[in-house]
């Protein structure tokens, strides 16, 4: 019992040990990551990301360069709408739903609200991303 009291004892007393995660290549901005463009390094930093499947699957926000740490703001979700893509737009109020073509003004993921062009009216709105591709317009 007293070697366990002793082991516990020692293991309080050392400084707990994180994992970072940092780029095995420059990673540029608006790529995606890939498991193999990660390593897990031994270190302890804020505001990083500790697992790589934290970040897999991501977007770079910024250029990424071996050996730094990929922090929080770094990493994006992956953009579904890119500018100047040929949208659907749709509006829903009330149980009547009205569609129209536009033009993306802006690049954005699931959620994100971006500016569209009515390509029949060259009326300019804003709307947030959906899941299928199709911008919801307010």
């Amino acid at each position: 019992m007293a070697r366990i009291l002793a082991a516990v004892a020692l293991l309080a007393a050392l400084p707990a040990q994180a994992d970072i995660v940092t780029p095995n290549r420059t990673i540029r901005a608006k790529e995606l990551i890939a498991p193999t463009d990660l390593v897990q390094e031994p270190g302890e930093m804020p505001g990083v990301y500790a697992h790589p499947a934290e970040v897999v699957g991501y977007e770079a926000r910024v250029t990424l360069y071996p050996g730094r740490p990929i922090r929080a703001g770094d990493v994006v979700p992956p953009a579904i709408v890119d500018r100047n893509d040929l949208v659907s737009l749709v509006f829903v109020q009330s149980g009547l739903t009205i569609t129209a073509d536009g033009r993306a003004l802006g690049r954005g993921a699931v959620g994100d609200t971006i500016r569209v062009m009515n390509l029949a009216s060259r009326t300019t709105l804003s709307g947030r991303i959906m899941a299928d591709g199709r911008i919801e317009v307010d």
